[in-house]
């Protein structure tokens, strides 16, 4: 139930209780449970990765799954039946749309790259300022924003309502029921979390114990990788004993997107918090399958990967809140090419059955 319908209720029911002249309590307001229904699905882990985290209250069944993936790739969740969820997020580009910024509703650029949904299931905020809890929450910011898909959720609700193959899955997947926003965000959610990526040639490497995995220049791109006094990507990118996710999860300020007069054109993190550390803080992204995912940074202005290590060697750009972590590098030609080398070998193998009409 949406916070204005609770108010609503509330401020009814004491009104009634006022005009009766009464001493009972207001009556509480019992919101309805949503719990997927159907068969349970254990999602698998790959190598390289740990278990995907799941709520309690959003346990994958094979009927939410099945559900999430129709919703994902289909365009009735726009005002005009053009954009899909998958027009920023295809797979044919590693669950991004291979440009700087995202084109949606009515051919409106959005001002940010569009992240990867691959392994975001791992992330522990959404988009890249942190503005989304949980991947339900991010699931239904799109659907309404009016430069992405531009409907309505009260629209949305009205089409899948509408639509009697769509009331056969909800039911299928909820239990009988009205369709809901929360349940599009559910099953959405339980899709994208299918959506993981890893047995990469690093992953065969470093966890599966085959020295042959990678290759010689991308060996000496994972020392450069770790190593402190070199690259030090490893100190956001992180790399764990058991698993690696490449990224902490949390929001750095590396200068990305100052303009000639040295002032941010994106406030990032900052738009969420209002802390004053936080201007220009993005969240890091995972580097897992990052060869497929250019162009790179927030507002994708790195067309190449030797472009992105580039621009690290360089040591960002200046700007008063850029991290303490960001410094020039002292990398030779060579080295920046086996650093590339390394983070081609994170290109994982694709999770099964994530395309459209599979």
């Amino acid at each position: 139930m949406f916070a204005s319908s609770r108010i609503f209720a509330v401020c009814a029911g004491a009104l009634l209780a006022f005009s009766c002249g009464t001493q009972k309590e207001t009556p509480k307001v019992v919101e309805t449970v949503v719990r997927p229904v159907g068969t349970p699905v254990e999602i698998g882990t790959p190598l390289g990765l740990p278990p995907v985290p799941i709520p309690e209250n959003n346990k994958p069944t094979a009927e939410t799954i099945a559900l999430g993936k129709k919703l994902y790739y289909d365009t009735l969740l726009s005002a005009d039946g053009t954009v899909s969820c998958a027009s920023c997020h295809s797979p044919e580009h590693g669950f991004t749309d291979g440009m700087a910024t995202s084109v949606g509703f009515a051919g409106q650029h959005g001002k940010r790259s569009a992240p990867t949904v691959l392994n975001a299931a791992y992330n522990p905020v959404q988009f890249w300022d942190g503005r989304a809890a949980t991947l339900e929450d991010q699931a239904a910011g799109p659907i309404a924003n009016p430069v992405e898909m531009n409907l309505s959720h009260s629209a949305c609700v009205d089409k899948l309502s509408g639509n009697a193959d769509y009331r056969k899955l909800f039911d299928a997947a909820f239990g009988p029921g009205p369709v809901t926003i929360q349940k599009v965000q559910m099953a959405i959610a339980s899709f994208e979390r299918t959506v993981i990526s890893g047995n990469s040639p690093f992953d065969r490497y470093q966890y599966g114990g085959d020295r042959k995995a990678m290759s010689a220049a991308a060996i000496r791109g994972l020392a450069l990788f770790k190593d402190t006094g070199k690259g030090n990507c490893v100190k956001c990118h992180t790399i764990d004993e058991k698993y690696a996710l490449f990224t902490d999860g949390k929001f750095h300020n590396l200068g990305v997107g100052v303009n000639s007069e040295g002032e941010l054109t994106d406030l990032g993190r900052y738009d969420v918090t209002h802390a004053e550390a936080d201007k220009g803080a993005f969240r890091t992204p995972t580097l897992r399958n990052i060869a497929l995912t250019a162009p790179y940074m927030h507002d994708g202005s790195a067309k190449t990967l030797r472009r992105v290590v580039d621009f690290y060697v360089g040591g960002g750009s200046s700007n008063p809140q850029l991290d303490k972590e960001i410094k020039e590098l002292h990398l030779s030609g060579p080295e920046r090419e086996d650093l590339v080398a390394f983070l081609e070998a994170l290109t994982g193998e694709m999770p099964a059955n994530a395309g459209p009409g599979k």
